[in-house]
């Protein structure tokens, strides 16, 4: 699998897991949910939100769909939240700009009955979002570098 079909699938995967978590049915027909990225330009939230996409149409589910202006754009944010509590969404996914500063927002749409799972990014503290889909950064160091190691074999001594 090459780096970039890695990563599609990796975001497809959590996209997909998202939404399925929120069908509470064998259904999800006419269930409602948010995807708010930080940006609409940036490369791997394009392909979140065309993995989500997909996979809402898959399964039935009526997807909104928000983002920042720029990256930073925690305002935003918080009005997509806002939008996605008013609208009766059943859960947002959402890949926070500011991880502290959405928290309040977020406990609102909890407290509402939302579920919330946060996207790439732990919220601060990470147990203001019921869930959180990740890359371990550090594990993914580690295993590039045995790859490359065995790759090069006795070369890699002299890597760079």
């Amino acid at each position: 699998m090459t780096k970039k079909s890695l990563l599609k699938s990796t975001v497809f995967a959590a996209a997909g897991l998202g939404l399925l978590a929120f069908a509470s049915s064998a259904s999800a027909a006419g269930v409602g949910a948010c995807l708010i990225t930080k940006t609409d330009t940036n490369p791997f939230f394009v392909k979140m939100k065309e993995g989500a996409t997909a996979k809402a149409k898959e399964l039935g589910v009526d997807l909104k769909t928000y983002a920042g202006k720029i990256d930073g754009d925690s305002e935003s944010q918080v009005a997509a939240i806002e939008s996605c509590i008013a609208d009766g969404a059943k859960g947002i996914l959402i890949t926070a700009s500011d991880t502290k500063g959405i928290v309040p927002t977020v406990k609102k749409a909890r407290d509402a009955g939302l579920l919330v799972i946060a996207l790439d990014t732990p919220l601060d503290p990470i147990d203001a979002a019921d869930a959180t889909f990740a890359t371990d950064n550090l594990e993914a160091g580690k295993l590039i570098g045995a790859w490359a190691a065995a790759t090069l074999g006795d070369k890699s001594k002299d890597a760079k």
